[in-house]
């Protein structure tokens, strides 16, 4: 497992995505023939997998993705307008309602940045709790468990 060489306060965002993008480093690692795990299904906490849960190769696929945009960003903005952009068909009257919004969303705007920040740092939390798991089920069923 490749060790934090940055230090940031125990609860700052910046050491999650770095402890998240640090355990998906060791799943790649870890997970040499990632075929493996269709099929085989993540349990919950103590119990069975749900019925209708991802496969391990699903999550493994998704939380290389994700590592990807949080090492590297997102797409640049003007990328992501233009995506955007396409799906609109009347510009002009969106473009007044959130002129409405934005203008009483700007009181809000500390608010919804803690409730954003929040859910991201449990979000990161979250799949990097996956990332174990997956790597766990995987050295479990090729016998290289420690």
């Amino acid at each position: 497992m490749q060790v934090l060489t940055k230090r940031y306060p125990k609860n700052s965002l910046l050491t999650v995505m770095d402890r998240y993008s640090a355990e998906v480093r060791n799943m790649e690692q870890v997970v040499m023939i990632p075929s493996l795990l269709r099929d085989a299904q993540l349990s919950v906490r103590g119990g069975p997998a749900k019925a209708r849960a991802s496969d391990l190769y699903t999550y493994f696929t998704m939380l290389k993705a994700i590592r990807m945009d949080v090492d590297h960003g997102l797409l640049p903005r003007e990328e992501w307008q233009a995506k955007v952009a396409s799906g609109e068909e009347n510009g002009t009257a969106e473009t007044e309602e959130v002129a409405d919004e934005s203008a009483s969303g700007e009181l809000e705007l500390e608010a919804q940045f803690h409730l954003h920040f929040s859910s991201l740092h449990h979000i990161l939390t979250y799949l990097t709790e996956k990332a174990q798991e997956v790597t766990r089920k995987y050295q479990e069923m090729t016998g290289q468990v420690q």
